[in-house]
């Protein structure tokens, strides 16, 4: 199944996750899936919550109440993680949108993923690996609102901030070079859409627009130590792109 057509269960921790980014995060989800279910968790009584009330009926996710029964303790992950689950049991999807920046999930997010689901998880960058690593892919919201801002901007100040990144860090470099290797033919080609699957396998928050840079192509573009061959495929994909090291 194509990911586009997967169905998803959206579960939005309201305490944790900003209600100006609402639209961003919406259209990230559509790139993965159909949202089924689109829930978000909270204490509506709170005024800390009264920005989240305005944007639920434009993007029809519906709020569940969930009353703070004990001061420091969060009734709303409790909440969140139990509909979860039955969600899973009802059958009726094929992987979960987490969002959220707290690692209370973690569990939550290897259980699901133990169950055959797709675990698509989006939070701040404050966000602990440990939740990051529990999931199939990780988006910071961040970079969301950054795509946005820079639709504005020339493509050219996006590129030099590429540039500046990919000099700098060496570790990006490494870590694209044995993905390469990894899974490269005799000839030591390795065919970037499975390098991206590789990628985020080693590291569920890989995205290269963490880099300034909307493909993973136009970030290995941006280094000179990559060769890259665009081939004919002979069906209707179009072009198939591979990619080695020097």
């Amino acid at each position: 199944m194509e990911n586009k057509d997967l169905r998803l269960a959206v579960l939005i921790d309201a305490d944790n996750i900003p209600h100006t980014k609402v639209k961003e995060m919406m259209e990230e989800v559509a790139k993965y899936g159909i949202p089924t279910f689109k829930r978000i968790y909270g204490d509506w009584t709170k005024p800390t919550l009264a920005g989240w009330k305005i944007v639920l009926l434009d993007n029809a996710i519906t709020p569940i109440q969930q009353y703070s029964y004990t001061s420091g303790k969060n009734a709303t992950d409790s909440a969140m993680i139990i509909d979860a689950m039955d969600i899973l049991y009802t059958g009726r999807v094929d992987g979960f949108c987490l969002i959220t920046s707290d690692s209370d999930f973690t569990r939550l997010a290897t259980r699901l993923r133990e169950a055959g689901m797709r675990v698509f998880g989006l939070g701040e960058k404050k966000t602990p690996s440990a939740f990051r690593a529990a999931c199939d892919k990780f988006i910071y919201l961040e970079i969301l609102v950054s795509e946005v801002k820079d639709a504005s901007v020339k493509p050219k100040t996006v590129k030099e901030k590429g540039k500046a990144i990919s000099k700098a860090d060496k570790e990006l470099v490494n870590m694209l070079g044995s993905s390469i290797n990894d899974i490269a033919d005799e000839d030591g080609w390795a065919y970037l859409g499975e390098l991206g699957n590789l990628l985020l396998k080693k590291q569920p928050d890989f995205d290269a627009r963490n880099y300034g840079y909307s493909k993973l192509l136009q970030l290995i573009k941006s280094f000179d130590d990559f060769e890259i061959d665009i081939r004919e495929s002979g069906r209707k994909m179009g072009k198939l792109v591979y990619v080695r090291v020097k």
